[in-house]
């Protein structure tokens, strides 16, 4: 069926408009594709960056406490007015192996240093690469960086290494973090606590705030094993060194365990029994597991899986929600206001605005409202109708 053209070039002029539109779509709607996805890189760029920070941090501990013990050694040799030249020469010496040593200590930590700012950098020129013309070819990296990171979690290492070899993305996804949490479970694999104990001193700090106690448990199985041993003396000895601290916190599990000396590894009595039973081991190991698998994972909560969940997050789409399912709940720190109307963040760009019945929405989508509405405003929830100048500005602190 043929469409008669509008009189006076109309038809022709309609079409341009209507092919220009078409164009201008895609590329509109590619950019909108491409923000979103940005925003969900914000654990992408977080972990090298702490690693980073981490290295630095210990790098500059080493250099502090070896500097401040070789000034501490030269002071003594130089206030000492009986120094035979035997004694010199062999302090002289230690000094010149301690200094040899250090050098060494410092290269090690700059090349390592090293190593995680060009992994920042790498990951930085990654994100600042995409544009709306090679979005294809960056959401192929971003999904092989998924299938990388998918299988470190389920623990197929290898195969996981070899995709990104052969992708060229070593840089972009976090094996080596994998590979040291995987010593760790080996070793308590092994009933051996000593790599656990060193990954509890390098995060400590992370333990502190989530309020762990698995280096308290750690210590309490290595005491257990002592009296399992029947090395009574050295399980006493280990307890007043490594247990006698967390009394203030855990005296009644420190009781109980301390019971232990008298009960011994054979006895019948279930309340001490079970301390030597190997299940103990398989809580150890669940722990760094559980942080080998969801440390770097997504923040989920509960509100994610509402209907007001907001456009940026993930798990705002259903395919995300379904790989999502067995994952924990995240404790939120910060809280996020979201717009009930546009589901878009509400921040100091788009900040809220109050309506006279107590509501708050963001600026974008009332501004919008109002536009549309020849300066009304009407509340979603409670049909309220109002002029935007009766708004007020909340501020977020």
């Amino acid at each position: 069926m043929e469409i008669d053209p509008l009189p006076n070039g109309a038809g022709s002029a309609a079409t341009t408009t209507a092919l220009i539109a078409a164009s201008n779509t895609a590329p509109s709607s590619k950019l909108i594709q491409l923000t979103e996805s940005l925003k969900l890189e914000h654990q992408f760029l977080r972990v090298p960056f702490e690693h980073f920070k981490k290295t630095i941090r210990a790098n500059h501990r080493t250099v502090e406490k070896e500097v401040s013990a070789v000034i501490s050694s030269v002071a003594d040799v130089a206030y000492c007015d009986e120094l035979f030249k035997n004694d010199a020469v062999l302090n002289l010496t230690s000094l010149v192996s301690r200094l040899q040593g250090l050098k060494r200590k410092l290269e090690e930590g700059s090349r390592k240093e090293n190593l995680q700012a060009q992994r920042c950098r790498a990951r930085l020129d990654h994100l600042e690469s995409v544009d709306a013309e090679n979005l294809s070819e960056w959401n192929n990296v971003r999904l092989k960086r998924i299938l990388v990171d998918y299988m470190l979690r389920m623990s197929y290492y290898d195969t996981a290494t070899k995709l990104a070899e052969s992708s060229n993305i070593q840089d972009l996804v976090d094996i080596d973090v994998f590979q040291e949490a995987k010593k760790v479970i080996d070793a308590l694999r092994n009933q051996e606590v000593g790599p656990s104990l060193a990954w509890c001193v390098d995060n400590k700090s992370r333990l502190k705030k989530s309020k762990s106690k698995f280096e308290f448990q750690l210590r309490l199985q290595e005491f257990i094993e002592l009296v399992r041993a029947e090395n009574y003396m050295h399980a006493i000895l280990y307890g007043r060194r490594y247990l006698a601290p967390w009394g203030a916190t855990h005296l009644k599990e420190l009781q109980r365990v301390m019971a232990t000396l008298a009960f011994r590894s054979n006895t019948e009595c279930a309340k001490y029994k079970v301390l030597f039973e190997p299940k103990r081991w398989d809580f150890l190991l669940s722990v760094p597991q559980y942080f080998c698998k969801f440390s770097f994972s997504l923040d989920m909560i509960r509100y994610c899986y509402d209907d007001d969940c907001t456009k940026e997050d993930p798990l705002s789409q259903e395919s995300f929600r379904k790989l999502a399912l067995p994952l924990p709940y995240s404790k939120q720190h910060h809280s996020k206001l979201v717009c009930y109307i546009t589901k878009e963040l509400m921040d100091t760009e788009n900040p809220p605005l109050v309506l006279p019945n107590g509501y708050v929405y963001s600026t974008k989508a009332l501004k919008e409202m109002a536009e549309n509405n020849s300066g009304k405003i009407t509340c979603p929830r409670t049909g309220l109708v109002c002029n935007y100048s009766e708004l007020v500005k909340a501020y977020i602190s």
